[in-house]
């Protein structure tokens, strides 16, 4: 999980001290802003200053994402620099081979997606559920990478208008490893099985795109319960963790 996360920081990671450093220039979202440490890391105090100054020269959130099962001594630190923990989530597994296929009540078809027509409105309903501004390029942009690099889209179409309601994405694929995320579905659809359909369907076809072990990290315990009907199950728990 620590080398998938890594290797989506990309090309322009920065590191600092035992850390990479994931940046994304045009959206200061905490999901797309935060450290990952090198397994096994201790960091000093100093690399702890200079990773927030890293943040803090971009009008960034000090932020990691990690498990900290790899790295135990990095939470102390954190803490003793200020730092305060955002939750504990569990990391969840599921091999394509073990997804459960789960209905959809109501006219709605899920499947995969390229068109940037319809990434656009993906787009815009994950914005939406997540309650993150309008929809720009630079969304579509990221989905579009996701896409290039190996990775699958999904939407969910209300077949009787034509709109996405639904979707998700899965990752570009390292080592066999990627990361099922941004799972949405409109106010007005849901309780109809659709983001576990979603899931599935990501789940199943990453099989196919070279992804052996997709893993998710639920939000509560009812995105927990969603993605356990379709076959996910607990293997860790990642720790998030800033400084505000």
């Amino acid at each position: 999980m620590h080398a998938y996360l890594r290797s989506v920081a990309g090309a322009r990671a920065r590191r600092v001290g035992p850390f990479t450093v994931r940046f994304d220039e045009c959206d200061a979202a905490l999901s797309f802003n935060y450290a990952i440490p090198d397994d096994g890391a201790a960091p000093t105090a100093g690399e702890v200053a200079a990773l927030v100054a890293a943040f803090r020269e971009r009008a960034r959130t000090p932020r990691l994402e990690y498990v900290p099962r790899a790295a135990p001594e990095v939470e102390g630190a954190l803490l003793a620099a200020g730092f305060r923990a955002e939750g504990r989530f569990p990391v969840l597994v599921c091999r394509p081979e073990e997804v459960v296929d789960a209905p959809v009540s109501g006219a709605v078809r899920v499947g995969l997606v390229r068109d940037d027509s319809v990434l656009w409105q993906v787009a815009r309903v994950m914005n939406e559920a997540f309650e993150a501004p309008e929809a720009t390029e630079h969304d579509v942009a990221r989905l579009r990478r996701v896409l290039d690099g190996g990775g699958l889209v999904a939407a969910a179409v209300d077949e009787a208008t034509g709109e996405v309601v639904g979707a998700g994405q899965i990752g570009s694929p390292h080592g066999g490893v990627a990361e099922v995320a941004g799972i949405a579905v409109r106010a007005s659809h849901r309780r109809r099985g659709i983001a576990g359909a979603v899931t599935a369907l990501l789940t199943r076809a990453g099989g196919d795109a070279g992804i052996a072990m997709p893993f998710l990290t639920p939000a509560d315990e009812a995105a927990a319960q969603v993605y356990a009907r379709v076959g996910y199950r607990k293997v860790s728990e990642a720790l998030f963790i800033s400084l505000r």
